[in-house]
């Protein structure tokens, strides 16, 4: 089939990551899968023109409102997947949960990461519950074997020269619901009081004028740095060479950069919202976190016990392997976009 794929598609960002993962495993099968930025068009005509240009046969989108919206009225079958901003955001909009009820309504099926995300939609719109089904994101990691660490720390402005470097990572689209600066303030004092400790925040400007705030914030904060998206090989290096990966979001659908640090063998420091609690198990696969003070206790705890950071990757490792198989994902697509013929 000639498919189009409709995504935010920001470099380096999750949505884009998943967008590609997807397009891979369809096009593993023989499909012609071309991707596409919702971003890049207004209105449901819009894409009805690209359709019938393209001569694409059947679509899906990711995200119920920002790419779905886009498929109304579509004269081709299509199937959506759900976005964390949908239940966590967009619900909350009149107009954006009208919209995304009559998506529901037109597409042959839905994607949830999440069995809670599934049970938040099908409140919503009971009528859709029989055609949401539950796929987790599928996780493989690629560290580059050519990464230059001391680039990285040199890009930082950490200076290499620290003893016993401490690093932690938090790895986010510019953007106020990652709250990238939730911990600044914290981390902040705790570097004045133990200077080998620095947190690098990470990643694309998705909102300008969001990230000039950021900007000015980091720039007042000793021992915090910020540095724009590197290749995602090259990442998943620079993971691997930190303490911990953290995530300060306010809302999450299943972030991508949580399950790869696990993947990784790498400590993770989250949040305590209901998407991060859906794959974190507190001291068991994960930490998390209620406010920047307990953020604080807990990576102290986890640098001054071995035995619990040893644990925890263990069990964060098992829990990926188990829950979050690449291949069991490229199955799912593969069967899923059956329904589209």
């Amino acid at each position: 089939m000639r498919l189009l794929l409709l995504a935010c598609l920001r470099a380096q960002t999750g949505n884009a990551t998943t967008a590609g993962r997807i397009q891979d495993h369809l096009e593993a099968v023989g499909h012609k899968c071309s991707l596409k930025d919702a971003f890049g068009y207004e209105n449901p005509s819009e894409i009805a023109n690209l359709i019938s240009a393209e001569k694409f046969e059947a679509a899906l989108a990711i995200h119920l409102y920002k790419g779905g919206r886009l498929l109304q009225g579509s004269r081709i079958p299509f199937g959506i997947i759900f976005g964390g901003t949908d239940i966590n955001e967009d619900i909350k909009h009149e107009e954006k949960h009208r919209v995304m009820g009559a998506v529901l309504e037109e597409a042959r099926f839905a994607v949830a990461f999440t069995k809670k995300m599934k049970e938040l939609a099908a409140a919503e719109w009971p009528g859709a519950r029989s055609k949401i089904y539950i796929q987790t994101q599928g996780i493989m990691t690629t560290p580059s074997a050519s990464f230059n660490w001391k680039r990285f720390l040199q890009n930082a402005g950490i200076p290499q020269d620290t003893d016993n470097l401490c690093l932690f990572l938090l790895i986010c689209g510019l953007r106020r619901v990652k709250d990238p600066l939730y911990l600044v303030d914290a981390f902040s004092e705790w570097h004045r009081r133990e200077p080998h400790i620095h947190l690098v925040i990470i990643g694309p400007a998705v909102d300008p004028l969001f990230t000039s705030e950021v900007n000015e914030k980091v720039n007042r904060a000793p021992g915090v740095h910020l540095l724009q998206e590197i290749p995602q090989n090259d990442l998943h290096a620079a993971v691997k060479r930190c303490f911990a990966v953290v995530n300060s979001s306010i809302s999450e659908g299943m972030s991508a950069a949580i399950l790869e640090a696990m993947d990784l063998d790498v400590p993770v420091l989250a949040r305590n919202i209901p998407g991060n609690a859906a794959i974190i198990k507190h001291k068991d696969t994960g930490l998390l976190f209620t406010d920047p003070q307990e953020f604080v206790h807990l990576s102290k705890s986890l640098m001054n016990d071995p035995s619990l950071e040893r644990e925890i990757v263990t069990q964060a490792k098992a829990y990926v392997k188990k829950h979050h198989s690449w291949e069991c994902e490229r199955e799912a697509y593969q069967n899923f976009v059956l329904r589209l013929q």
